[in-house]
């Protein structure tokens, strides 16, 4: 496979300093509105790094649930490798990327947990069949075969029928409070332009503009 010819040329707008809002968390709001009507497949799709539990760095893929006071929402299991992971070093890195916008977002902050409450609202409202994967699947551990996890799934089918299912108590939500977010759009000839927002005095937000 020949990477020098998947080369892409971003021919987007400028992003200009006097376009962009005071609040990045409502300037990303508006990026994401602007990544779902334009298309994109799951807008809401964000990789989210974090402190391996032997210091190195680890990422993966989930979705973001909401953005709300502030910050950025997600649900897990909270015994899966994320969830010891934030045990223990609660720092954590978002990344978004929208490519038919040719546009980027990164975060940076910290991640704290919702309220049981908070979780236990949000897992009712979840389809019936995932709220039974969640007690069926201990995300994160090594199972013998697909076949065993199948089982497991029957065996929770069954001890909930007929019963609403209740929010296991290893799963909830976490809150990642921005301490730092980045606005990336694609120019032509690499020459992008990159905004970041900063918490300056008094948790201000001072705007600089990066090289690209």
């Amino acid at each position: 496979m020949d990477l020098k010819r998947m080369r892409v040329e971003y021919d987007a707008p400028p992003l200009r300093r006097s376009e962009l809002r005071g609040d990045p968390v409502e300037q990303f709001k508006e990026w994401l509105r602007e990544a779902a009507e334009g298309g994109e497949l799951e807008p809401n799709a964000m990789t989210l790094a974090t402190v391996g539990l032997e210091g190195g760095v680890s990422a993966r893929v989930v979705l973001l649930k909401g953005v709300e006071r502030g910050s950025f929402v997600f649900f897990t299991n909270y015994e899966s490798c994320k969830g010891r992971e934030l045990a223990i070093d609660n720092r954590v890195a978002l990344t978004f990327a929208w490519y038919r916008l040719g546009r980027q977002v990164r975060v940076r902050g910290v991640a704290r947990k919702l309220s049981r409450g908070a979780s236990r609202a949000y897992f009712a409202g979840r389809p019936r069949r995932s709220q039974i994967a969640a007690w069926a699947s201990r995300q994160s551990e090594v199972i013998g075969s697909r076949e065993e996890l199948e089982a497991r799934y029957k065996e929770c089918e069954a001890r909930f029928a007929g019963k609403e299912v209740p929010c296991p108590p290893w799963w909830g939500g976490y809150r990642v409070i921005p301490e730092e977010i980045e606005f990336w759009q694609g120019r032509r000839d690499r020459l992008h332009d990159r905004f970041v927002y900063r918490r300056g005095e008094r948790g201000k937000w001072v705007i600089v503009r990066l090289a690209p």
